[in-house]
């Protein structure tokens, strides 16, 4: 059954609506989580110090960051088809703070590489911020709905690259050597994990009438029964779940391999101390706070005037330009060249991903979450590839980045995979038309209103 009062338009400064409610709840919850789990990165110089750390244990911690999130993504998706995105979130959340905090018990590097294991969890946590926004909001907006979501949830990967080393500041402050100071200042971002756990419990729902519990009870939504595996197998079986899959693991999974490997890369190549090379990786990131929405702006707009090929064609335009800059930054030797060329690849990079997730709603309904799940576990899957780039050691960074950028252009044209029948495409533009004649009503209802 298709749910039902999706918003047709997002208004970005109402809290009136539960669409909107659940908008600002999700993409907050998402960025705390982005800040937990990659809120070690930019202290890495200090924890390879401490611990002893040698370019190819480094490397597999990086691995390990994002590994675990491949499964817990795939295993996501169709826990939200089941029990709704309400409880699989606060779970998530609640549960992904443990690891987080307790990351500086570490002694050794065998430890260190559980902990960043465990903490890889928190990730799924895009899933269910992609399946929230998904059913909250309709065709017409659903694509830039879901990119300002993720985009402005991925953003906590720029702003830990910034903030971290100042609470490691902040922290040697009381007189703490640096080795305590790492252990000490990973406690803040686990508290804030914890406490949007129960946030979210308190302020959402998981469908625009209601929870899930409530409408199977009155017979608007399919039974639990056989659910999650149901879904799970009509996701597995579609061959565009999978084009989307490696597609996602160009566009997202190099961005988490940047986020890992940035704050290190500019210190090591630029001689930069830790708080500085902190800062430059960050911008990287606070990208997110518009590139992504702009993919899924386009998207949408490429939608209205050529149906779903045009979200295939512009995803197409944008990874591969994402791949193209990915080899030019690779070999910038001057820092300031480095930085600008950075910054346009970081546009590419996120308005690719703006743009997989415009189309993943309309690849199967039926099966939404677990789609989202499969495709999203592709962005981990990418970056646990790329990881053993890194971590090699007769390969450069430079040319582990050389080598990334040839294979996103490679992975650019799987989107000739990504088809839709013709009569699915009939009827989206249909939705597409129904949903932009309700927003034009309620425009007109408003202006009609009394003031």
């Amino acid at each position: 059954m298709d749910i039902k009062n999706k918003a047709t338009q997002i208004k970005l400064f109402s809290f009136k609506s539960v669409q909107m409610r659940t908008f600002h709840t999700t993409w907050f919850a998402f960025f705390l989580a982005f800040f937990g789990w990659f809120g070690i990165a930019p202290l890495m110089a200090i924890v390879r110090e401490d611990l002893m750390l040698t370019k190819a244990q480094v490397g597999n911690t990086i691995i390990a960051s994002v590994a675990i999130t491949v499964l817990v993504r795939i295993l996501i998706g169709p826990l939200c088809d089941r029990i709704g995105s309400r409880k699989a979130y606060t779970w998530l959340l609640i549960l992904g703070s443990i690891p987080v905090m307790c990351i500086g018990l570490a002694q050794d590097y065998t430890s260190f590489l559980l902990f960043r294991l465990a903490i890889g969890a928190i990730g799924a946590s895009f899933v269910i911020t992609q399946y929230h926004t998904s059913v909250m909001f309709a065709p017409n907006c659903v694509g830039t709905a879901n990119a300002t979501t993720a985009g402005w949830g991925n953003l906590g990967g720029g702003v830990t690259q910034m903030v971290m080393p100042l609470i490691f500041t902040a922290v040697l402050s009381f007189g703490v050597n640096e080795f305590l100071g790492w252990r000490l200042a990973m406690i803040i971002p686990g508290i804030a994990l914890l406490i949007m756990g129960f946030v979210y419990y308190f302020t959402t729902q998981d469908a625009p009438d209601g929870d899930y519990s409530e409408l199977r009870e009155i017979g608007e939504l399919e039974p639990t029964e056989g659910k999650g595996m149901k879904s799970f197998i009509l996701a597995m079986k579609d061959y565009r779940v999978w084009a989307l899959f490696f597609i996602y693991a160009a566009c997202f999974g190099v961005e988490l391999t940047i986020n890992n490997v940035a704050a290190l890369y500019y210190h090591d190549r630029f001689h930069l101390d830790v708080k500085t090379a902190g800062l430059i990786a960050g911008m990287f990131g606070l990208m997110n706070i518009f590139a992504r929405t702009v993919g899924g702006y386009f998207s949408d707009f490429f939608a209205k005037k050529i149906g779903l090929r045009g979200r295939v064609i512009f995803l197409f335009i944008v990874l591969l330009g994402e791949g193209i800059m990915l080899m030019v930054f690779s070999q910038m030797s001057v820092l300031l060249l480095a930085i600008g060329t950075m910054i346009v690849f970081s546009l590419f990079v996120q308005m690719s991903e703006g743009a997989t997730y415009g189309i993943v709603p309309f690849i199967n309904k039926k099966a939404l979450g677990a789609v989202a799940g499969i495709v999203g576990a592709g962005g981990n899957a990418g970056a646990v590839a790329a990881g053993f780039l890194f971590r090699s050691e007769s390969i450069t960074t430079p040319q582990a980045l050389l080598f990334l950028g040839g294979m996103v252009i490679i992975a650019s044209f799987a989107t000739l995979l990504v088809r839709f029948s013709p009569a699915v495409q009939d009827a989206e533009k249909k939705a597409f038309a129904a949903a932009l004649a309700e927003r034009r009503r309620l425009k007109a209802e408003a202006g009609n209103a009394p003031a």
